[in-house]
C-alpha cells in the first residue's frame, strides 16, 4: 500500500468542510504511512515548492501518493522536478 502521502492542496481550498493538513497527517501517520505536506495556489508554483516536492520524491518511501483538489498541481509538481 502507499507508504507516504504528499499533500499539495492548501488548508481551506474547498471550504471547511476539508480537512487540513494536520487531519490529513494524523490519520496517514495513525495509518502507518510519512507525510509531507508541500502547499500550492492554483497558478502561483514556486521554484521552492518545485524543489521541496522533487527532494520529497526522491527520497520518500514507496509507493507515494501526492494529491491537490483536481491532481492537476501535484502532477506539475512532480513533472517540473524531474526536469531539475
Amino acid at each position: 500500500g502507499i507508504r507516504t502521502v504528499i499533500n499539495n492542496r492548501p488548508d481551506g481550498e474547498g471550504g471547511p468542510d476539508q480537512p487540513t493538513s494536520d487531519a490529513i497527517a494524523a490519520a496517514a501517520r495513525a495509518a502507518g504511512m510519512d507525510y509531507h505536506y508541500i502547499p500550492v495556489i492554483s497558478g502561483q508554483v514556486t521554484q521552492a515548492q518545485v524543489d521541496a516536492m522533487a527532494s520529497t520524491v526522491a527520497s520518500a518511501k514507496t509507493p507515494v501518493l501526492a494529491f491537490c483538489r483536481s491532481g492537476a498541481r501535484s502532477t506539475n509538481l512532480w513533472a517540473m522536478g524531474l526536469q531539475t
